[in-house]
């Protein structure tokens, strides 16, 4: 009913497409509004779901950064916004291609996050995820591969309005702003009450866990179409070694595993639809019969390593298995098969280290990294040269400061005996004299 949205790259079309839909008529009752940042965008989105309507906006990259605080209050206010993230690298350097680096930096903000594998994924997931946000009364993220999906044409299997109806019925939202029956909603919240607010915030996620299953249950009924709920697995049940990724690369990895499988080598793959609500105990029993997992990530936590790898290793606590994480993709690399089988290859015979980036040019990070140490190395030198400098100087300016205190000693002594004879006798009372 409300669509507001801010251009940046790779999500306009996006919303350019709606917005023909809207001024065509296609779309009703709908409102479009053109706003002047991704920071008003999600602004405008909180407000029209609080009065009451079905909100709609897409963004990416810098733009999700943007909107950040508005992001943080759509999940705290439990506003069911649905937002589309054309997953996109955040710079510096600019960079407009995928990877998942925007989606991943707003993983803690309480939004319900869903990652497509294909087109006709992110299509299904758009309409469960009204469906999900307005249950819960929380917002949903569908988040899908920038240009590799949102500028791919591919076939999918269009719904009729009839059949989307059936599925999700008129918005009904738990609360709403009416100037008859005024109330506030975001009001501040003092210590007494704030840490209740956030956990309920959890328990939704929770909730979430066991909705997105059924959900995708329901829509298999309704569409015929089996979105797999939480995860999906392939070729598990014999895999000894498990490659687990999210978004489009899960249909390389399906291709490279097949051509792999058929020497004989045994490997799976789990793909993670929802990464938050992370499903902990799902990915657990995916993963326990394995006794390698490579989690394959296209997002990256500067001086840790992996952002999925962190939840995966919580949910295998306790399991006797080799763990690895590989970066790939970042900005947009491309990810081939045949780097996929060379990774793949030395993860069966255990060469792959704890974390290893895919196709890395190491010439010119070692060449950087050299000019690096190089300058430090001047740095250093230079350092030492001022040193020794303010050590010489240190040393003549504490000749300079015994000289200065032997005279001032020399003046207070031959004080101290003009005022002896005087009817005031002083005191002396350490560096200063005191008179009675």
């Amino acid at each position: 009913e409300v669509i507001c949205a801010y251009p940046i790259s790779p999500q306009t079309h996006i919303v350019e497409a709606l917005g023909e839909l809207v001024k065509a008529g296609t779309l009703a009752p709908c409102e479009f509004i053109n706003v002047e940042s991704e920071f008003a965008a999600m602004s405008v989105a909180i407000g029209a779901s609080a009065a009451g309507a079905r909100a709609y906006t897409a963004t990416a990259s810098q733009g999700l950064l943007f909107m950040a605080e508005a992001v943080y209050n759509a999940s705290g206010l439990g506003l069911p916004i649905v937002m589309t993230v054309a997953n996109r690298a955040i710079g510096a350097p600019i960079n407009i291609w995928n990877d998942h680096s925007d989606s991943m930096s707003q993983r803690d903000c309480g939004w319900i996050q869903l990652f497509a594998a294909h087109n006709q994924e992110a299509l299904d997931l758009h309409i469960q995820a009204f469906r999900l946000a307005e249950e819960l009364s929380m917002p949903v993220m569908v988040c899908m591969d920038g240009f590799i999906l949102t500028h791919a044409f591919e076939q999918v299997d269009m719904p009729t309005q009839a059949q989307v109806d059936a599925f999700l019925p008129p918005y009904e939202p738990r609360q709403l702003l009416d100037v008859d029956e005024p109330v506030s909603i975001g009001a501040m919240v003092g210590p007494e009450a704030f840490m209740e607010v956030r956990y309920l915030a959890h328990a939704k996620q929770l909730q979430a866990l066991q909705r997105i299953p059924q959900l995708a249950e329901e829509f298999q009924r309704c569409f015929g179409r089996n979105t797999c709920g939480l995860l999906r697995g392939y070729h598990l049940a014999d895999a000894d070694t498990v490659v687990v990724a999210l978004g489009s690369v899960l249909g390389t990895l399906r291709e490279t595993v097949d051509e792999l499988r058929r020497d004989g080598r045994r490997i799976g793959v789990l793909g993670i639809t929802s990464f938050r609500p992370f499903p902990l105990a799902a990915v657990r029993e995916a993963l326990q019969g394995a006794q390698r997992v490579v989690v394959l990530e296209k997002s990256f936590s500067v001086g840790l390593g992996g952002v999925v790898s962190t939840d995966v290793r919580l949910a295998l606590s306790g399991l006797s298995l080799r763990g690895c994480t590989v970066v790939a993709g970042l900005g947009g690399r491309a990810i081939t098969r045949a780097s996929l089988a060379r990774m793949l290859l030395e993860a069966l015979a255990d060469k792959l280290p704890p974390l290893s980036f895919l196709d890395l040019d190491w010439r010119i990070v070692n060449r950087q990294l050299a000019r690096e140490a190089r300058v430090l190395k001047r740095l250093s030198r230079a350092l030492q040269s001022v040193r020794f400098r303010q050590s010489r100087s240190s040393r003549m300016h504490a000749r300079r400061g015994r000289a200065v205190v032997a005279a001032l000693s020399q003046c207070a002594d031959r004080r101290w005996r003009s005022l002896a004879g005087r009817s005031r006798a002083p005191r002396c009372t350490g560096a200063s004299i005191i008179f009675e």
